[in-house]
């Protein structure tokens, strides 16, 4: 993506794309749905793109604007994660729930089960997000949000922000912290080298795991390190072991499966 710096959020994307660009980076399963979408970084580029275009386009996200997540660990979260970032916002981490705080964005993204709670708050521009796995619209919604998937469809799919991301600028907001662009950078390649993430694994992370420990651990540390990922919602743990296999997963985070390092532990 033009103008990324290795620096930035933005730019570990960018640096996988030049790495790999072709091999799986996101797969994503729903045991409540039965789905399984699989992502390259070209993919995943490709959303982030799209998503950028349209907070940058359509709702003036640039830097010093903040844009609310609440959003469940998921492929599309990450696309929309990386969006925020590439035009220089702030992420304010809303996905535990935490709704009391959706007033200081000034875009707000939720997931459609998500918007009956949020539709009569006075809130700022609100986007929902069914997470369809081919990324299909909202059905059965008639509220106020704008569809997410209908609007980033029409979107380019190369991103240039009209401001650079400033590295110093304020970049994810939940709970009681607070990171820089490049301070999520940082913390993510720590976090990689603390937790024993290496280059090629292939880390599982149940939904559970992942909201708790939040992005910078689910996402962009595994991004830091070359890893790739395999992201289970709704998890049914007689089917982890089978998964793993299958998935050739090396590491996983918040699992135990038999012959699978877990991060965090000795070998």
């Amino acid at each position: 993506m033009p103008g990324s710096s290795a620096d930035l959020p933005s730019g570990l994307l960018a640096a996988t794309v030049r790495r790999e660009a072709a091999a799986p980076l996101i797969t994503h399963y729903d045991d409540a749905t039965g789905e399984r979408v699989e992502l390259s970084a070209t993919t995943l580029a490709n959303w982030v793109a799209k998503t950028a275009n349209l907070l940058q386009d359509e709702f003036d996200v640039g830097p010093g604007s903040t844009v609310a997540v609440a959003l469940p660990v998921h492929w599309q979260t990450a696309a929309v994660l990386l969006a925020v970032w590439s035009c220089g916002a702030t992420v304010l981490d809303t996905a535990a729930e935490d709704e009391g705080r959706l007033g200081e964005a000034d875009v707000v993204l939720a997931a459609q089960d998500r918007l009956a709670a949020l539709d009569d708050q006075d809130l700022p521009e609100l986007l929902g997000l069914s997470l369809h796995p081919l990324g299909m619209g909202m059905a059965g919604y008639a509220g106020s949000a704008r569809d997410f998937a209908v609007e980033v469809r029409a979107q380019g799919d190369v991103f240039v922000p009209y401001a650079a991301p400033e590295p110093g600028a304020r970049g994810l907001v939940v709970g009681g912290l607070s990171l820089s662009l490049e301070g999520l950078v940082t913390a993510a390649r720590e976090l990689a080298d603390r937790l024993g993430l290496r280059a090629g694994d292939r880390l599982m992370v149940d939904e559970q795991t992942g909201l708790e420990a939040g992005p910078v651990v689910w996402l962009l540390a595994p991004l830091a390190a070359g890893a790739s990922l395999v992201l289970c919602r709704h998890p049914v743990a007689e089917a982890l072991p089978r998964r793993a296999a299958d998935e050739r997963v090396s590491a996983t985070l918040g699992l135990r499966i038999e012959g699978v390092r877990e991060l965090g532990r000795p070998d």
